[in-house]
């Protein structure tokens, strides 16, 4: 209960009842002396009743003066005040000794503990002074009262000051920790924000994207094809019609997070058929779809995977190879499975590629980190075979894990 460590705007729900039973002692104890004073007839009564009401409006003013609180020298003018009053009452009435218990208190509080423990001393010694000149005796009793009553408060004073400041070690630490699982929590958000955008963009790129590029192409082939092949024209005009409603159920799949319409319809080999199929007559690419082995039934995770990054490889070869012939091979084995898309087209040199977002990009090189992106996400690995005028062969190999056994283990 120092002066640093409470103030009058951090008292706490305990420290307002000590404080509040501390003045009411005071007050019991001044009305007791002034009481037995008139009642015994004493010859000092009317001066022992003046000091103790100047000695109560004198304490009862302290509370109240603004810089008691702030200010040590204040406090300690104070207290001096109050202890001189004190002394006239203790010269006048034995009862004046039992005020030293509630004074130890309030020294201990206002004054820094070099000065208080001195004021406390001081206090014991004036007590057993005043109460053995009362008495005329110095007995054991007259001077173990006030000093145990001074070991007990300056014991109790020592121990909330100690059980404050552990208190208050402990709000700081809890706060801290609030603070910091604040700041994980905003780091944690912001890496699944990114996450979620990076997620997005791929999903974009190899579906939206591929799609709408695809609806171009056939339009353009379209426009060639007319006056003169009208017929050619509307074969082109209703694949374009097709590419787009299929890409509106990937944009509807977006908005209620559900797994692609091709897979939710069938197996990932009948999907990459459709796939090969849909782009053979887009493009005009020949595209051969095998699969290796026995097919079993792959996570969602790793069949959505398999599947965007089919869809981006032909794509890429549809507008960038230049090839005539593309194969695409599904293969399944014990542990892991794996996606081979190998074209006769142009080639390219891959380390030249630029990285998404860079200057040199201009809106290119998204496809092949998009697709690396997918299969790191399942910890499997992606390479990629090119070299002008050979051709290019993608491969991407995922880690096979045990199937679910059947539709309830999917759900």
């Amino acid at each position: 209960m120092t002066e640093e460590a409470v103030t009058a705007h951090s008292l706490t729900p305990v420290l307002r009842v000590l404080r509040s039973c501390l003045h009411l002692m005071v007050a019991a104890l001044l009305g007791l002396a002034a009481v037995r004073a008139v009642a015994d007839h004493r010859p000092h009564a009317p001066a022992v009743l003046a000091t103790a009401v100047v000695l109560f409006a004198l304490y009862v003013a302290g509370p109240r003066l603004p810089r008691l609180r702030g200010s040590t020298g204040a406090a300690a003018l104070w207290l001096t005040a109050v202890g001189l009053v004190w002394l006239v009452l203790l010269a006048l009435t034995p009862d004046g000794v039992w005020l030293a218990f509630p004074l130890f208190f309030v020294q201990l509080h206002l004054l820094p503990l070099r000065w208080a423990l001195p004021a406390v001393a001081a206090t014991t010694l004036a007590a057993v002074a005043g109460f053995g000149w009362h008495t005329h005796t110095l007995g054991v009793g007259t001077v173990l009262g006030p000093a145990l009553g001074a070991a007990v408060a300056v014991a109790v004073v020592l121990g909330y000051q100690a059980l404050y400041r552990e208190s208050e070690q402990r709000r700081r630490l809890i706060e801290e920790l609030t603070a910091a699982r604040s700041e994980l929590a905003a780091a944690e958000h912001a890496a699944g924000v990114l996450a979620e955008r990076e997620r997005l963009a791929r999903e974009i790129h190899d579906t939206l994207a591929q799609g709408l590029s695809s609806i171009q192409l056939l339009l353009r082939a379209a426009e060639r094809a007319l006056p003169e092949r009208p017929g050619t024209a509307l074969g082109h005009v209703r694949q374009a019609r097709t590419a787009a409603v299929d890409n509106l159920a990937e944009a509807r799949r977006f908005v209620r997070a559900l797994s692609p319409p091709d897979l939710e319809t069938g197996s990932l080999p009948a999907a990459l058929e459709r796939l090969c199929a849909t782009t053979e007559r887009a493009s005009g690419v020949t595209v051969h779809c095998q699969v290796s082995g026995a097919p079993t039934v792959l996570p969602t995770p790793h069949e959505v995977a398999l599947l965007r990054i089919a869809q981006s490889a032909l794509a890429n070869t549809v507008q960038h190879a230049a090839a005539g012939r593309v194969e695409l091979t599904l293969s399944y084995m014990d542990t892991e499975v794996a996606l081979d898309v190998v074209d006769d087209g142009t080639g390219f040199i891959p380390a030249e590629v630029p990285a998404p977002g860079s200057a040199a990009a201009s809106g290119s090189g998204f496809g092949l980190a998009a697709m690396r992106a997918r299969a790191r996400a399942l910890q499997g690995t992606l390479a990629v075979e090119s070299a002008p005028g050979e051709g290019t062969a993608i491969a991407v190999t995922l880690p096979c894990p045990a199937a679910p056994a059947g539709p309830e283990a999917a759900l």
